[in-house]
């Protein structure tokens, strides 16, 4: 039986996960290199992807990572620091900026990233999808209890939780190279979509049965809460700390929206101010006059 969870637990309780060293080690070696061979590439970029690789670390072999198996509202931390949390700081480092950066088939990259295919693949529908569904399919089929079971499905199924969210926060963000231009209202509606989805599936595990209940019943913890209480806990983490994680991101994306509202604007007042310095070079006329759209209209109200 595993030792009961307290405050000094929760500092001293360590574990190794192999799969997941492997992976942040991986990928932060080859960032790192990468990143060594772009001239005056954002350091804020860099650190923004470690850390990123650092909530694996975290989630994994902390206490999180040795009592993932053991209560519920522990894993429910895990799915949101996964699929909200580390997506949206790996994506904030701009990885695949960097990768056409340094790779000898960048150009390749490029028409693959402009084809139809990768439109398909990025139509608000599918990222929808993508950032949606994985929480349902996890706690509503038995899929849950496979990843309690077998270590080689859940770092199968931690991984598909990453690369869902790291989908979903590319194509938003759009600091790397996109297919698609979207709207940032697709992107507040996708949130929107996001946050009922989130309440819905809280509400299901608060109200409903218990999850994996034949696992946790065998497991014998005479320790924490009760099962019912537990599945409580982890509900409230997936439908408040899920809306709570993706706050950060609606932020930033408002921000952005209203500062490409200000480069649109500033480009149309250089427009503009191009246009009137035109009058001394037609003979005193005015802007709208040479304007192919409104010139005909001009002449009609004269005449």
């Amino acid at each position: 039986m595993i030792e009961p969870l307290s405050w000094g637990r929760i500092w001293t309780a360590w574990t190794i996960d192999v799969p997941a060293v492997v992976f942040v080690v991986v990928l932060g070696a080859g960032y790192l290199l990468a990143a060594r061979r772009v001239p005056a590439w954002p350091r804020g970029r860099t650190t923004a992807f470690l850390a990123g690789l650092a909530t694996v670390l975290v989630l994994t072999c902390s206490f999180l990572g040795v009592y993932d198996d053991t209560l519920f509202w522990v894993r429910a931390t895990q799915t949101v620091v996964l699929l909200m949390v580390t997506p949206l700081l790996l994506a904030l480092g701009a990885p695949l900026s960097l990768v056409l950066a340094v790779a000898p088939f960048a150009d390749k990259l490029r028409r693959i990233g402009r084809g139809r295919a990768a439109r398909a693949l990025t139509f608000p529908l599918v990222i929808t999808v993508l950032l949606i569904v994985p929480p349902l399919v996890l706690y509503l089929t038995p899929l849950y209890e496979l990843t309690l079971r077998h270590a080689a499905i859940d770092e199968v199924v931690r991984l598909a939780l990453i690369c869902c969210g790291f989908g979903y926060f590319w194509t938003r963000l759009r600091l790397d190279p996109t297919p698609r231009e979207d709207h940032h209202l697709v992107s507040f509606g996708i949130s929107f979509a996001e946050v009922l989805v989130d309440a819905a599936l809280g509400l299901i595990l608060w109200l409903g049965p218990l999850r994996a209940a034949g696992y946790y019943e065998a497991l014998g913890r005479t320790w924490g809460p009760d099962l019912h209480t537990d599945q409580i806990i982890g509900a409230g983490i997936l439908w408040i700390g899920g809306d709570l994680a993706g706050l950060p991101f609606v932020g930033a994306l408002f921000t952005r929206w209203m500062r490409d509202d200000e480069r649109q604007a500033e480009q149309v007042d250089r427009e503009l101010d191009a246009i009137e310095e035109q009058p001394d070079e037609q003979g005193g006329a005015l802007w709208w006059e040479s304007d192919p759209v409104l010139a005909e209209r001009f002449k009609r109200g004269r005449a």
